[in-house]
């Protein structure tokens, strides 16, 4: 289940998504999830697949990473599926005891389900053609306007993407403590939830152990590079928006605005 979380990872390509500038990515993103929010009917969430499906073709990722990254939260995903299937109140289609599910939870169901998983490949799919450094310049980029305020930009933007670089890192080194610990005679397969939650317990210390010399290891050698935060800093490869970017970004603003029509209408 460890090595399927792929949230951080990020695959190196030479296809038009890779070469996109990453402020273009962010913004797709979060058009994207406005869309995405704002669909109700079939044509607004067919709309939306339609652009992910080919996100993800012209982005050359593959659908086996995209769909490996939905294990972690597929317990999310049917549980939000149920919720609302057995709550959302109409008339009853199944009546079981006390619990009954109505046409407006199915279609509730249905919408939520697709809802959360277009999201979470979404969003991967961000991570999977930006490399941390990229993504770290495109954000700061995109939130200069706040340093005008006093908002330490470059350090919050660091901050974030030393975070999702981590993830992958920590994710390995729980799966080699939980090795270590089978090695051992650890069991944290059987058993109920709860014993398997106190099972999980002592794996948490060497983690913590390991996060924490980790990241005292990225401090001093930052220390040793002479690095003082984002005042003065130059760039080695300075970000500039092409006619490609500008395209890009106006179909996307595009789709955007049509699923939020469609959703509108309930379409």
């Amino acid at each position: 289940m460890l090595k399927d979380i792929t949230l951080g990872q990020y695959f190196p390509g030479d296809t038009p998504a890779h070469r996109l500038d990453p402020r273009t990515k962010l913004l797709l993103v979060v058009m994207y999830i406005v869309a995405l929010f704002c669909a109700k009917g079939v044509f607004s969430y067919g709309l939306t697949a339609l652009t992910l499906i080919l996100c993800v073709r012209v982005s050359r990722v593959g659908w086996k990473q995209l769909l490996r990254g939905l294990k972690p939260v597929l317990f999310i995903v049917v549980f939000t599926g149920l919720l609302n299937m057995f709550v959302t109140p109409g008339d009853p289609l199944v009546q079981l005891g006390f619990l009954q599910i109505t046409g407006q939870g199915l279609i509730n169901a249905v919408r939520m389900v697709l809802r959360i998983m277009l999201l979470v490949m979404g969003t991967f799919l961000l991570t999977y053609t930006t490399s941390p450094i990229s993504l770290t310049d495109g954000l700061e980029r995109l939130m200069n306007p706040l340093k005008k305020i006093r908002v330490p930009v470059h350090e919050l933007a660091m901050v974030m993407s030393i975070a999702l670089r981590f993830i992958p890192t920590l994710i390995e080194e729980t799966d080699k403590i939980m090795s270590a610990q089978r090695a051992r005679g650890a069991d944290f397969e059987s058993g109920n939830l709860l014993e398997r939650a106190k099972a999980m317990l002592p794996i948490l210390v060497p983690l913590f152990v390991s996060a924490f010399r980790r990241a005292d290891e990225l401090a001093v050698a930052m220390e040793c590079r002479c690095y003082h935060g984002g005042e003065g800093r130059t760039k080695l490869r300075a970000l500039q928006y092409r006619p490609s970017d500008a395209t890009v970004l106006f179909a996307g603003a595009a789709v955007m605005t049509a699923a939020v029509v469609l959703g509108r209408f309930g379409l």
